[in-house]
């Protein structure tokens, strides 16, 4: 509790004049003691009521509040809070309210300044921008009163526990569902290719068209018809995609608000809600983070919850990337061939681990290596060079980016597809080579 405005206001007020009056007597000039009476006893009263108002104060009950907020949000974007206050007073009151938001969150409009009207309900809101991801809980919210007759404020601390979970920005997938796929891949920046030839999967039999080939035709069921039946195929489906992601040190770097490992994780949902759409099977493996999680591949719209449910806490660590380890352990619970996509960030020192890994993984699996690239590289790499600390930058930054692109062509040259990309573009580039293989009949 603190003194008020008016308070202070009137407690300077009859300082000043006692002051003025005690100057003039010690100057000697003529000043009626009764002046002087009724400054101190305007001073005593002004106490008096001070106390009594402190008092009644600390016997008003707290207004009740309720905190709306929803129960899911999505890192990087904005979401509403609602609190609905209500109080049991006979005047209207001005309160100011500020929400106690828990780290990782930013908010704006805070705090609030609210007039609550008797017997009737309030609703005030603010924005709040979730920066990492994971289970926050909204514990205490804290309102700021005044005292029944403004002299005081004071700070009451109401305890209105909610929770909500940040999961990786997965709105623009759920977005995808309200455009056609075509068009929503397209403007994604995915290049599907043309196919080549049919299908890998026999799908139905049906009448022959103007435009089908004449390997299409059927001609057993065409002698029984007594009319030209031709073959339809699809993509084949019923594959498995498992993504073994590297929650390791290396996934910390930042581009922009998101780390690494975030826009990897965008780049896996992504692909997942792609896969799952085509009729696959999407699953997934971690390693190298604090928690260790293996999600077994299932088919159906509904694994793409799941993957949210088992991804959306989850945080890159400080430990090194233990390729050979991974690749042991995806092949200890993956025995039927699947694609598997390995989400990192390829340094010169990973040469002959992760070839041996991913040599290990190949026997069984057909692998994917997507390696990211800091955009600072491309950024440092383009910028005209005009001092001597440019020139030095430059020449690392070109060095570094030989090195790397020296490590990507040994894996090639050992028959290791690698896709090397900024980590914006990731997603994009998976889906594309993911559909050239459905298109080609790779997988």
């Amino acid at each position: 509790m603190k003194p008020s405005r008016l308070l202070l206001i009137w407690l300077a007020l009859l300082l000043a004049i006692g002051i003025v009056l005690g100057a003039l007597r010690a100057l000697e000039f003529a000043v009626p003691s009764s002046l002087l009476s009724i400054n101190w006893g305007l001073l005593l009263a002004l106490l008096a009521l001070a106390v009594l108002d402190s008092v009644r104060f600390k016997r008003l009950p707290s207004p009740r509040l309720q905190r709306q907020m929803p129960g899911s949000l999505a890192l990087g974007r904005w979401g509403e809070v609602r609190l609905e206050i209500e109080h049991d007073f006979e005047q209207p009151l001005t309160v100011q309210i500020f929400d106690h938001v828990p780290e990782g969150l930013s908010f704006e409009n805070l705090p609030l300044s609210v007039e609550l009207q008797p017997g009737q309900h309030s609703q005030i809101g603010y924005r709040l921008r979730p920066l990492k991801r994971g289970h926050f809980t909204f514990e205490q919210c804290e309102i700021s009163l005044p005292s029944p007759l403004g002299l005081w404020s004071g700070k009451r601390l109401i305890n209105v526990v909610d929770n909500t979970r940040v999961y990786p920005d997965f709105a623009r997938l759920y977005g995808g569902q309200l455009l056609a796929v075509d068009n929503w891949l397209s403007q994604l920046g995915v290049r599907q290719r043309q196919r080549r030839g049919l299908g890998l999967e026999f799908h139905q039999l049906r009448e022959f068209r103007e435009g089908d080939s004449l390997r299409q035709i059927d001609w057993k069921a065409t002698a029984r018809q007594r009319t030209p039946i031709a073959r339809e195929y699809q993509d084949e489906r019923d594959q498995q995609i498992i993504f073994m992601l590297d929650c390791g040190r290396r996934m910390r770097s930042q581009d922009g608000e998101l780390a690494h490992f975030d826009h990897a994780l965008n780049a896996c949902l992504l692909l997942s809600y792609i896969s799952l759409r085509q009729g696959d099977a999407v699953g997934l493996c971690t390693f190298a983070g604090d928690q260790q999680r293996y999600l077994a591949p299932v088919k159906g719209s509904g694994q793409l919850n799941v993957l949210l449910n088992t991804v959306y806490d989850l945080d890159s660590s400080q430990r090194p990337a233990d390729y050979q380890a991974a690749a042991s352990q995806l092949l200890a619970r993956q025995k039927r061939r699947a694609l598997v996509v390995l989400v990192t960030n390829l340094r010169d020192e990973d040469d002959e681990e992760l070839l041996s890994a991913v040599k290990r993984m190949g026997k069984q699996h057909r692998v994917l290596v997507a390696s990211l690239r800091e955009e600072v590289l491309d950024t440092v790499r383009q910028t005209p060079v005009q001092t001597l600390d440019e020139a030095l930058a430059y020449c690392g930054t070109v060095d570094y980016l030989n090195a790397r692109s020296e490590l990507h062509e040994r894996l090639s040259a050992h028959g290791v597809l690698v896709l090397d990309a900024r980590p914006a573009e990731l997603g994009a580039e998976l889906v594309t080579q993911y559909l050239s293989w459905k298109k080609a009949g790779v997988l």
